[in-house]
Formats: C-alpha cells, structure tokens, sequence
C-alpha cells in the first residue's frame, strides 16, 4: 500500500479536499458526523483503485478521477455507517462509530446524506457510463447486505450463496471503482473488462482474508473489534469450514452460538479452537490467494508500469494481513 499511496499523494490531497467540501452542510449535525468518520482514517483503498486504474490507462485529463475517486470513498463511507447500524457495531479503527456518538437514526441519515453527495461527484464525472456503473454497484452492495441477512444464523448456507454474497457487499465496489476508472480513460472494451475483474477478484480476497480476521487474536490490520462477526451471528467462509468438517457435538456447538445465538465468555475461544482445528483459517487464506491470483492474472493484458506493479502489490497486500 505505501508505493501506490506514495504516487497517488497529491491527488489523494485533492480527493480529500473535494470529500470534506461535500460533507458541508447548513445542518451542523451533518458536518460534524461525516467529518468524524472522514477523520476515522481508512486505507482510502476504493479511491485509490479508481485512481490508478485511470492512471494505467494513461488518463490526464480534468479531475475526473478525483471526482470519481471522492465519489468511490463516499458511497463506502455511507454503507459503513448503515452496516454499523444494522451490526448495532459500537467500535470501527478503534474508536466509536457514529451509531454508538449520535445514536441510530442521525447515522442513518447521515448515511444517505453520502450517498446523494456521491451521486452529485458522478454526474460530476459527465459520462453516463460511470452513472450507471456506480449506480448499479450501490443496489448490489444493498443486496449484498440484504442476502447477509437473509443468511444471518443459517449455519447450513452453502459456499456458493457465502461468495455471492460477499460479491455484493464488499467485491461490487472495489469492481465499480476500478472499471469507472477504465471507463473515464479509454473506449477499449477488454482493457475496462481486465480491470473490472481484477477489482471483483480483488474484493473477494480481500473479503476472504477479513472473514479469517475476525477469528485472529490479535491483529492491528483489522478495521474492526475480534470476534464482531461471531457474536452478530454472521456465518463466515472459516465457520462454514468448520461446519462442514465438525462431528455431531462440534455441530451442536455451533448451533447453540450461532443459530440460538446462546452465547458464554468462553466461547469465541472455543470457536476459534474450532476453526484452527478443521483448518478454517487455512483453507479461507488458500481460498483468498485463489482470488488474489485471478486479480493478478486479470492485469496480464496491460505493459508493465509502475503503476501495473502498484496494483499487483495490493493484490499481494491483502493476502499479507493474514501473515
């Protein structure tokens, strides 16, 4: 992350600018919340794919890109603080997210507030194309979610249904922000495909690796609090592993904390235990560098760049959050 953050600096300055002057508003309320999530930090990664995927087209046009770049960052800005909401999450990059400040509902509109600030830096963009490409990605991100809900507590969700769903909620933006890129830069119909997938590839990975997070220790490379996942009940690709492998008390185990949701202190340890045991960590991290791979592979059709290399390198970085 420190090489492609290093040669999108400046213009990260200018995404940064253009976020903070579409966080204004004549409502106080609505500044100070969006400011406090804006100074919450972040890896701005999403801006940063929109970034360099124009650039590995050679854009240099007008500030399309920052426009589309603020655009990217604050469609995620606003799923994250409707997600924390729905999650009732007290905590985000070790501090206290909006919900747990202000309560449900101001995050909530805040949330929306976002939303139709993003909306405006897409039409911004003056190309109906990213319109439709942001548009189309914000329904599927709410799908995501609605599907991670449905599934909420259903111990027996299949593989297939977990990969879609993490397609939604997390690989249809990191894909939006890296083919609106592409579009605002060329007209080359495999170049915007290429890096379309290597954005949805990318995002599966780096959804994988966080689903393996949740049930590390002790690790300073995760947005959230351990263990978050596990106590909303959400079913996870290292809980599905264990599932899969688990004898008839593993079983009832795992019906008990997650289907009953009758959880003890005791056993978020246990399930770790569980998961290390039928190798779920392991198998999800082999999972995420299958995909991280196929992201790899997606670039093969570009030259070799700094900025090609740049993108290769997060590719590998998400795999490394688990090292």
């Amino acid at each position: 992350m420190e090489k492609i953050t290093s040669i999108f600096s400046e213009r990260l300055l200018k995404v940064n600018g253009l976020i903070l002057k579409k966080m204004d508003s004549s409502i106080p309320l609505i500044s100070e919340i969006a400011e406090y999530i804006l100074a919450s930090g972040g890896k701005r990664l999403r801006p940063l794919l929109a970034l360099s995927s124009a650039r590995l087209l050679n854009y240099n046009g007008p500030d399309k890109d920052v426009c589309l770049a603020a655009a990217v960052e604050l469609i995620h800005t606003a799923t994250l603080l409707h997600d924390d909401v729905v999650d009732k999450s007290n905590k985000r990059r070790n501090k206290k997210t909006a919900n747990e400040v202000w309560g449900n509902e101001p995050s909530i509109l805040v949330g929306d507030f976002l939303f139709s600030r993003a909306f405006e830096l897409m039409v911004d963009t003056n190309s109906l194309e990213v319109l439709k490409t942001l548009s189309k990605a914000s329904c599927k991100i709410s799908e995501g979610e609605m599907k991670q809900l449905i599934f909420q507590n259903n111990i027996n969700i299949s593989k297939t249904d977990y990969i879609n769903i993490i397609k939604g909620k997390t690989a249809e933006l990191f894909s939006a922000a890296c083919k609106s890129g592409a579009i605002i830069s060329t007209n080359d119909s495999d170049e915007i495909s290429a890096l379309e997938t290597f954005g949805k590839e990318l995002g599966i990975s780096y959804q994988l690796v966080d689903d393996a997070l949740d049930y590390q220790s002790e690790n300073k490379n995760f947005d959230k609090s351990i263990g978050d996942d596990f106590k909303d009940g959400k079913i996870s690709y290292p809980i599905i592993i264990s599932w899969e492998r688990s004898e008839i008390e593993e079983k009832n185990f795992w019906k008990r904390v997650i289907v009953e949701q009758k959880q003890t202190a005791s056993d978020l340890s246990k399930a770790k235990a569980l998961i290390n045991k039928h190798q779920g960590i392991k198998k999800t991290y082999e999972l995420a560098s299958l995909h991280a791979e196929k992201a790899i592979n997606a670039l093969s059709i570009f030259e070799n760049s700094n900025i090609k290399e740049s993108l290769i390198e997060v590719a590998n970085m998400s795999l490394s959050r688990l090292n």
